[in-house]
């Protein structure tokens, strides 16, 4: 009952004007966040971010970081709705997690399908969202409530497993993502020393001393990093857009996608609580699952409604499902999440098992606007698909100079600093660089956010052991987490030795 009651707080919160109007925004520009190729929920999530901050600047702090979180959490969710449309209409995905669409979905369209596509795309991710938001519901404070109970050397541990987590599955390369978790680590130590007072890699340089701003790393990584893989890469839509003409499914068509939807919301959900595992692993084993359990397989392929609806289910489910780690524990199991997390930090806000006791307001006003952004979703996905899918033939030479100009005034408001510029240059160049040689950024920026928790934990710990880093094994649910940690990492290294094919996920 005290969910319940905390859920209906959470509904008052979410319905004022301005919060319904900061949700209608983000997920009208995650929308076209996840229809534009290239650029992503990340970049999106990390782009909007200084303008968040100028339009909350006038509210009080609660106030300013509830209608931030709710626009910004608009974004991603919204953007895995968007994701879909490139995929069906163009072959070419929004964002990694839509790649599985593409199997299925072009075909649907070539064969004058699209609008039906679409429209089993946006449905499904409609009774995705809300499954995993429920879930979300139901063991957000259960889970917030044993957190509690974790001490710094349980928390540490915790949060070395959201980082192997990660590295474990954000690339390719299990190597370059562990390299990418520690450069984030390494940047997290530049600044004044909070409990010693000294100067850590600041190079005599005021500017430093206060560390590295997380907002300026992530607009310069994700954002100016992908105007630099347009230009110098020369990236630009060249496919044949399929045409729309009936937008609304079959009796048929829902009939066939019911069981597809239902599987792939509770796969990814689960899939989306561990952290790592992210939306794109999820969308794979739904199809991967769908196509088993299918009578006629050998549609798969060829334009079967089963192999869009099940992987878009799932890879809305997942954006849910890696809420919970997030708000819950304070560990951000995506990149996306990850930027989300800065944001909070950003507006003083911790996330993890106090958010739920401190800041109830938002917590919950978050979860119930998710609701309420669902369902502006599929109002909007389905009589405004046509539309979106002009947003697609955006000529690069608008889109770039937009993008740059929103990076380098929102970066220069929050400190009105040249060196933050010359840093977003920097960062720009090193994560178009970096994502050129198939280096994973998602594991960086986790690292950069998870960084001074890590310290900190890790010095209380060891103050109340005296130094013993025995506390960190005696203790058995540090013990647990450290072990499955050491398992995440070394698990897909050794099947990969014995000459196995290992999933990676290669979402940022």
């Amino acid at each position: 009952m005290d969910t319940l009651q905390y859920l209906m707080s959470g509904f008052a919160v979410a319905l004022q004007w301005q919060n319904i109007l900061f949700a209608f925004v983000g997920v009208l520009i995650g929308t076209m966040v996840g229809v534009l190729p290239g650029i992503g929920p990340i970049s999106g999530v990390a782009l909007l971010i200084p303008v968040t901050a100028s339009l909350t600047s006038g509210l009080p702090p609660e106030e300013a970081a509830t209608s931030a979180i709710i626009l910004l959490a608009g974004v991603y969710y919204g953007a895995m709705y968007g994701g879909s449309t490139t995929s069906i209409l163009l072959n070419t995905p929004g964002e990694s997690s839509s790649v599985v669409t593409a199997l299925d979905g072009y075909p649907m369209a070539k064969q004058g399908r699209a609008g039906a596509a679409l429209a089993i795309a946006a449905i499904g991710s409609f009774v995705a969202g809300i499954i995993s938001l429920i879930g979300l519901v139901l063991l957000a404070k259960p889970l917030s409530e044993v957190a509690l109970k974790l001490g710094p050397a349980e928390e540490f541990s915790l949060m070395i497993l959201g980082l192997c987590a990660l590295s474990g599955f954000a690339g390719k390369s299990i190597t370059k993502a562990l390299l990418m978790t520690t450069i984030g680590l390494m940047m997290a130590t530049v600044g004044m020393d909070t409990i010693s007072g000294v100067a850590r890699f600041t190079f005599d340089l005021p500017e430093l001393y206060q560390g590295l701003e997380f907002l300026t790393v992530a607009v310069g990584i994700f954002a100016l990093g992908e105007v630099f893989k347009t230009i110098l890469d020369r990236e630009s839509n060249s496919g044949e857009i399929a045409k729309i003409t009936r937008i609304l499914p079959t009796k048929q068509d829902m009939k066939d996608s019911a069981g597809p939807i239902l599987r792939g919301s509770l796969l990814g959900f689960f899939k989306g609580i561990v952290p790592g595992s992210g939306a794109t692993l999820s969308s794979f084993l739904s199809y991967l699952l769908e196509k088993k359990i299918s009578k006629h397989p050998e549609k798969f392929g060829k334009g079967a409604i089963e192999g869009v609806a099940g992987p878009e289910a799932a890879n809305n489910a997942a954006s849910g499902g890696a809420m919970i780690p997030l708000l819950t524990l304070g560990i951000p199991g995506t990149g996306t999440t990850a930027v989300l997390m800065g944001a909070l930090i950003m507006y003083n806000v911790q996330p993890g098992p106090l958010l739920f006791e401190d800041h109830p307001s938002i917590a919950w006003g978050l979860i119930a606007s998710m609701f309420i952004g669902n369902l502006m979703l599929l109002l909007l996905n389905m009589p405004l698909v046509k539309v979106f899918a002009k947003i697609i033939e955006t000529p690069p030479k608008y889109l770039i100079p937009m993008i740059v100009a929103i990076s380098v005034f929102g970066v220069y408001a929050v400190k009105v600093s040249t060196f933050d510029l010359l840093l977003l240059i920097v960062c720009g160049i090193f994560g178009y660089f970096m994502s050129k040689h198939d280096y994973p950024m998602a594991p960086l920026v986790l690292g950069l956010v998870l960084g001074p928790m890590i310290e900190n934990n890790l010095r209380r710990a060891l103050t109340i052991s005296n130094g013993d880093l025995m506390i960190f094994v005696e203790r058995p649910v540090s013990f647990v987490f450290l072990l499955i940690a050491l398992l995440w990492v070394t698990v897909p290294l050794i099947m990969k030795m014995k000459g196995k094919k290992v999933i990676v996920n290669e979402e940022a």
